[in-house]
């Protein structure tokens, strides 16, 4: 891609194309206050606290009240424009003022998985300069307080570990919520400009090399309206925000999406599948927007008795959902399941609409949202034709400003388009199909192998629940392929039945992986993606010298 991006011409081009609207979260929550201020704006709920009840509900005039005191707390400990502060407090109410009020102020807000743990953390807090984190004081067993001491000397840019649950001057309710500050409204706010990095999101470690990946309010915002639009939301939906807010799915695709409609949200800190049904059904949640895994749950439970949640639309996004999940949640809840693809560099870059998820969910990951494009193409951005697998590649208004403190690393060259790592193909329809990572491709004596389609096809059997392939190194062949895969209760699976299976779906044998392994679960980010880097480690033991 010849020449360099011009983030400039990118944003005036945005701009004279409507899609950018140079709105701040400010603006979409004095925005939601104005029309739905005794509407409830979060409904939390933590696993600790029990799940009959919400812990938390406020309406978006309390949520406003609290993002006003949150901010003047803030200010008080000297956060300010520009400083990244840490948000590793799972799905608590506490994450939502947090991050509406750092925005206030004009801090980055930087998002942070509460699996983390040491090796991750310290990379991750050292590289942003990182000057403040919150954190729980404990979640699931792990003791945060604990870990963040004990990094703290490694860390000198980090002033400040707020606690959520916290006892003394750390505590985030001593420190944040009634600390002697006055409040800052909005219009007092110093938020970063409209196109300036607003949010930073480490990559989610499917290749085990995670990137920060900066956004703005302009491409969250771009991506709370498309996908709100492809939806077709209203002010009326109730959210269920089982994905983690530390991911960009929960960030943009839910809490922002949210606040642009003025939607309620419902959440709970942890998904248990049981619980999470029964609070989807017992508060009237309409949408959701996860993986694979939390849409495989829902379906199993309600064709067991489960209540049925009054869900409408259901963005699933993260891996290929098997057609019988697509099938079934149409049967049993009358849902059609918009397939979604998405990165944290891109958002939410294509999506099925409701209308057309019965016969396009089940064969593609939608088409190209509301100001964004893609391309097929080969390394020299020569369009593929029709059906034909290449490079995906993308542009437009959801597009990341860049990767932090790593200028030139995202390769965009002079025309925009930014190579995803997936490769793809699209139908007449335009709509397009992930068919695999770069990185991901099997090469078995010159000829590749079709990973996405041949996992589809173990998929289908009737022992297994999960299947991911990956490639192992073979003197002769260059590659083989090794099928992981998750079996249901009480079943087995071999590699003698893994050939009679494949031998009856009529897949070419070269084709065929030729180790199989039974494991106990998929090893995946929080928000459903296989981990195949881990897997590929696994499979070497295949390997024969």
């Amino acid at each position: 891609m010849a020449g360099q991006f011009d983030y400039a011409a990118h944003a005036k081009a945005m701009r004279a194309q409507g899609w950018w609207q140079d709105k701040t979260l400010d603006n979409l929550l004095d925005a939601a206050v104005a029309s739905y201020p005794d509407k409830k704006a979060v409904v939390a709920y933590r696993m600790d606290k029990g799940f009959d009840a919400p812990n938390k509900v406020m309406t978006y005039r309390e949520l406003s009240d609290a993002v006003a005191k949150a901010a003047g707390s803030f200010r008080a400990l000297g956060i300010s424009k520009g400083d990244v502060v840490g948000l590793m407090v799972p799905n608590w109410w506490e994450f939502v003022v947090s991050a509406y009020a750092l925005a206030r102020v004009g801090a980055v807000a930087n998002p942070l998985m509460h699996i983390f743990r040491e090796r991750e953390l310290r990379f991750m807090l050292g590289f942003a300069d990182t000057k403040a984190i919150i954190i729980p004081k404990v979640f699931r067993g792990h003791d945060f307080e604990k870990m963040l001491d004990g990094l703290k000397p490694e860390l000198p840019k980090l002033e400040h570990i707020i606690v959520v649950d916290g006892e003394g001057e750390r505590s985030f309710d001593k420190l944040i919520m009634k600390s002697a500050a006055a409040p800052v409204s909005s219009a007092e706010g110093t938020p970063p400009a409209p196109d300036e990095m607003a949010v930073l999101m480490y990559t989610s470690g499917t290749t085990g090399e995670p990137k920060g990946v900066m956004h703005s309010f302009n491409t969250l915002v771009a991506c709370a309206k498309a996908l709100g639009s492809r939806l077709g939301h209203t002010s009326d939906v109730i959210h269920f925000g089982s994905t983690p807010f530390g991911h960009m799915t929960g960030y943009a695709a839910v809490m922002v999406q949210a606040l642009y409609h003025g939607n309620t949200v419902v959440f709970p800190d942890v998904w248990e599948p049981k619980a999470g049904v029964e609070i989807m059904a017992r508060e009237g949640a309409t949408h959701m927007a996860a993986a694979t895994p939390f849409l495989a749950d829902i379906v199993r439970l309600v064709g067991e008795g489960a209540p049925k949640p009054p869900l409408r639309t259901f963005l699933c996004a993260g891996a290929p959902i098997p057609p019988v999940i697509i099938e079934n949640a149409r049967k049993l809840m009358g849902l059609n399941v918009s397939s979604c693809w998405g990165m944290t560099e891109s958002l939410g870059g294509s999506l099925t609409e409701p209308e057309r998820a019965a016969d396009k969910s089940v064969s593609s990951d939608g088409r190209p949202v509301d100001g964004v494009e893609v391309l097929i193409a080969d390394e020299n951005l020569q369009p593929m034709p029709t059906g034909k697998t290449g490079r995906l590649y993308f542009r437009g208004a959801q597009q990341f400003i860049g990767y932090y403190r790593k200028p030139g690393l995202d390769g965009r060259g002079s025309e925009g388009w930014f190579d995803t790592g997936d490769l793809a193909y699209v139908d007449a329809d335009g709509y397009i199909r992930i068919d695999g990572r770069t990185k991901d491709i099997i090469i078995r004596g010159g000829e590749n192998v079709p990973v996405a389609e041949i996992e589809s096809i173990l998929y289908r059997h009737p022992s297994i629940t999960d299947a991911a392939i990956v490639g192992y190194p073979d003197k002769r062949m260059g590659e083989r392929g090794c099928a992981f895969v998750v079996v249901k209760q009480g079943q087995s699976f071999s590699m003698d039945e893994l050939r009679e299976w494949m031998g009856q779906s009529g897949a070419a044998k070269q084709y065929w992986p030729e180790a199989v392994e039974v494991i106990e679960a998929m090893p995946r980010t929080a928000t459903g993606k296989i981990q195949k880097f881990v897997l590929k480690d696994k499979a070497t033991k295949h390997a024969i010298d």
